[in-house]
C-alpha cells in the first residue's frame, strides 16, 4: 500500500480544479445508495403486507414509494456517473499535458536512452492507468464505502444479531484480496513494459520500412514483434488469471455467507421470530452489501496495477531537464549577434570524456565563422551549447556579452536560428512547415522566403503548391528539395545568431550546390556558424575552426590554414580521383530524382 500512497500523493494535485465535481460525484453516489437501501425496505413492507395478505390496498403505497427511490436513484446515478466520466477525462487531459509539457524540456540524451515507442506508451497507456489510481479509485472507494454502510446498518436496523454473525465473515473479501495483490502488480508491471516495447517494436519498423525491405529483415522484424508480444501474452494472461482466481475464491466466499444466513432465517422463522419479507430483505441487503465489499477488495488490486503505470511515468517526470530558465533573467535587449566562448568545455552526461575542452573563439555580426574537422570532433556539440540544450561543465559561452546562462530560453532560441544536421519535416503542409519558423507570417512572407531559399519554383509546381501535404521521409519531394523548405524556414525567422549544423550532409553535389546559393542569402547580415565536412564555402568564411578530439587546434582563414600545412590543409587536400559530373536535370521537375547526379569516373 505504502507504493498506492505514494503515487496518488503524487498526481492528487492535479484533481485541483476538479474537487468541487469530485465532491458532486460522492453526493450522487450517496443519494443513490440511500434509494437503494429505501428500495430494499419498501419491498420487505410489500412481501409482509401486500404479497403475504393478498391486500392490494396496501400495494400502492408502497409501490408509489417504490418507483419514486428507483426513478431517483437511476436520475442521480446517471448524474453521478456522466459527471464520474468527464472529470475523469480532464484529469486525463491536463496530466498528459503536463506530462508531454515536461517532456519536452529535456534534453537530447534523455530521448537517446529511451525507446520512444516506449515514451508514446507511458503518455497514453500508463496516463490511463494513473487516471484509474486518482480519480475512479477515489469515486469507486467512496461508491463501495458508502453501499457498504448502509447496507450494513440497515441490516442492523432488521436483525442485528443475524447481521454480526454475518459481518464476522466480511474480512475474508479484504484477506482474498491482500493475497491476490503482489501477484496482480506483478503481472502489471510486465504488461506495461511489454506494450512499450510493442510500440517500440512497431514505430521503428516501420519508421525504417526501406532498410527493413533492401536488406530482407522482414522475417528478423516478425520474430523482434513476437518475441515482444509473447512476453506481453505471458504477462497479460499471468494477470488475468490472477483476477480470474480472486474472482472465483470470492465468488464461493460470498456464497457461503448468503447460505449461512438464509439457513439461520430460517430457523428463525420456524421459531417465529422472523418474517418472510423481514428475511427476504435481509438476504437482498446482504446480496447488495457484499458486492461492495468485494468490491473494495477488487478495487485495491486495481489500484496496486495502477502503481505498475505511476512508477514508470513518475521516471519521467522525475528526469531533470539539462537547461532551466535563470532564476533572475537579464531583460530583453536587441541583439546585435556578438557569439563567444570562453574556455568552454562539456561532458554529456554519463559519458567518461569531456566531447568540449578549453574552447575559445569570437563571432560577430555579418561573420561567417567555420567549424570543421574529423567525424566526432566535438563539432555538433557547438550548436547544442550555443541553442542551450546543455550549459557547459567549464567555462562559459555568452551573447553579446550576456553568459547564457543568465538568458531566457524562449528569447535565446527566438535569437539563434538553428538549421540542424537532419532535415526535420513535420506532419503537414508546406506551408505549415515553413511557417513554424515564424507563426503568424503572412502567406506573402512564407512565399518570400521560399524564392530565397530557391524552393518557391518546385513548390508552385506541385498540384497543390503550399497545401501539398508533406511528412518525414516523405517520397514526394527530393532531399534537397525537403532541404531548401528547411532553409526556407529559417530565413523566415528573424534570429541575428544563425547555426547550421552540416547543411548539406546527405545531399549529392549537384544539390548540395543547389542549396549553396539560398544558404548564402540566408547568413547574409548574420552571425553565421556553419559545422561541415563541405569546405566549399570555407574560402568565403571569415575564420576557420578545426576541432580534433573536443580541442580547438586551428584557427584562421582558408588561405592561412593552407598555407600552414596543418589538420586544416589536409582535410581540404582534393580526392586523388577525378569525377567528371554529368547532370541533365529540369528545376522545375518536382520528383524525387530531382537532384539525381550522374557521375563518369
Amino acid at each position: 500500500m505504502r507504493e498506492v500512497k505514494e503515487a496518488f500523493a503524487r498526481f492528487w494535485p492535479l484533481t485541483r480544479g476538479d474537487r468541487k465535481w469530485l465532491a458532486l460525484i460522492i453526493g450522487c453516489v450517496i443519494v443513490s445508495a440511500l434509494a437503494e437501501t429505501a428500495s430494499i425496505l419498501l419491498f420487505a413492507e410489500l412481501t409482509d403486507h401486500a404479497l403475504k395478505a393478498g391486500s392490494l390496498s396496501a400495494f400502492w403505497g408502497p409501490a408509489v414509494a417504490w418507483l419514486g427511490a428507483a426513478a431517483l436513484g437511476a436520475f442521480v446515478g446517471y448524474l453521478g456517473n456522466s459527471l464520474a466520466t468527464w472529470t475523469a477525462e480532464r484529469f486525463v487531459l491536463r496530466l498528459r499535458a503536463n506530462v508531454f509539457r515536461h517532456v519536452q524540456d529535456l534534453p537530447p540524451d534523455f530521448f537517446q536512452k529511451h525507446r520512444q515507442g516506449d515514451l508514446v506508451e507511458r503518455l497514453t497507456g500508463d496516463v490511463e492507468a494513473i487516471e484509474q489510481l486518482v480519480v475512479s479509485g477515489v469515486v469507486g472507494t467512496f461508491s463501495a464505502a458508502f453501499s457498504a454502510v448502509f447496507y450494513a446498518a440497515a441490516a442492523l436496523w432488521l436483525r442485528w444479531d443475524l447481521a454480526l454473525v454475518t459481518f464476522l465473515l466480511a474480512p475474508l473479501f479484504l484477506v482474498t484480496a491482500r493475497r491476490f495483490a503482489g501477484r496482480i502488480k506483478e503481472s502489471a508491471q510486465d504488461e506495461r513494459a511489454a506494450d512499450g516495447a510493442i510500440t517500440s517494436v512497431v514505430e521503428e519498423s516501420l519508421g525504417n520500412i526501406v532498410l527493413t525491405q533492401a536488406y530482407n529483415r522482414r522475417g528478423a522484424e516478425e520474430k523482434r514483434l513476437d518475441r515482444e508480444a509473447r512476453a506481453w501474452m505471458r504477462a497479460s494472461v499471468r494477470g488475468a488469471r490472477a483476477s480470474e482466481m480472486y474472482e472465483q475464491v470470492v465468488e464461493v466466499v460470498e456464497t457461503l455467507c448468503v447460505l449461512a444466513v438464509i439457513g439461520l432465517g430460517a430457523w428463525e422463522i420456524s421459531q417465529g421470530r422472523m418474517t418472510l419479507g423481514q428475511l427476504l430483505a435481509f438476504a437482498a441487503f446482504l446480496g447488495y452489501l457484499y458486492p461492495p465489499i468485494r468490491n473494495l477488495g477488487q478495487l485495491g488490486l486495481t489500484l496496486t496495477a495502477a502503481t505498475a503505470g505511476a512508477a514508470r511515468l513518475q521516471e519521467i517526470l522525475d528526469a531533470k531537464p539539462a537547461v532551466t530558465d535563470p532564476a533572475a533573467p537579464v531583460a530583453p535587449w536587441p541583439v546585435r549577434g556578438w557569439v563567444s566562448f570562453h574556455g568552454a568545455s562539456f561532458r554529456y552526461p554519463g559519458s567518461g570524456r569531456e566531447s568540449l575542452h578549453d574552447v575559445t573563439f569570437t563571432a560577430g555580426p555579418g561573420e561567417l565563422v567555420l567549424v570543421t574537422g574529423p567525424s566526432g570532433a566535438g563539432k555538433s556539440t557547438l550548436s547544442k551549447l550555443l541553442t542551450r540544450f546543455y550549459d557547459p561543465t567549464a567555462g562559459a559561452i555568452c551573447l553579446d556579452g550576456v553568459p547564457l546562462s543568465d538568458v531566457p530560453l524562449e528569447f535565446l532560441r527566438e535569437n539563434v536560428a538553428l538549421l540542424p544536421q537532419e532535415t526535420l519535416i513535420l506532419h503537414g503542409t508546406i506551408r505549415e512547415n515553413i511557417e513554424c519558423g515564424r507563426p503568424g507570417a503572412t502567406d506573402t512572407e512564407i512565399e518570400s522566403a521560399a524564392r530565397d531559399a530557391a524552393a518557391h519554383d518546385f513548390i508552385a509546381a506541385l498540384p497543390d503548391g503550399y497545401d501539398t501535404e508533406i511528412a518525414p521521409g516523405t517520397a514526394a519531394l527530393s532531399g534537397g528539395q525537403l532541404q531548401r523548405i528547411a532553409i526556407a524556414r529559417a530565413m523566415l525567422r528573424p534570429a541575428p545568431v544563425l547555426v547550421l549544423d552540416e547543411p548539406t550532409a546527405g545531399l549529392d553535389a549537384l544539390a548540395a550546390r543547389r542549396v549553396v546559393l539560398p544558404l548564402r542569402r540566408l547568413m547574409s547580415g548574420r552571425t553565421t556558424i556553419m559545422i561541415t565536412h563541405d569546405l566549399s564555402l570555407a574560402p568565403d568564411a571569415d575564420s576557420i575552426l578545426v576541432v580534433d578530439g573536443g580541442r580547438l587546434v586551428e584557427t584562421g582563414t582558408h588561405t592561412e590554414l593552407i598555407a600552414r600545412g596543418g589538420a586544416y590543409a589536409r582535410l581540404a587536400a582534393p580526392l586523388p580521383e577525378t569525377v567528371t559530373e554529368t547532370v541533365s536535370v529540369a528545376e522545375t521537375m518536382s520528383v524525387p530524382g530531382e537532384d539525381t547526379l550522374m557521375l563518369r569516373l
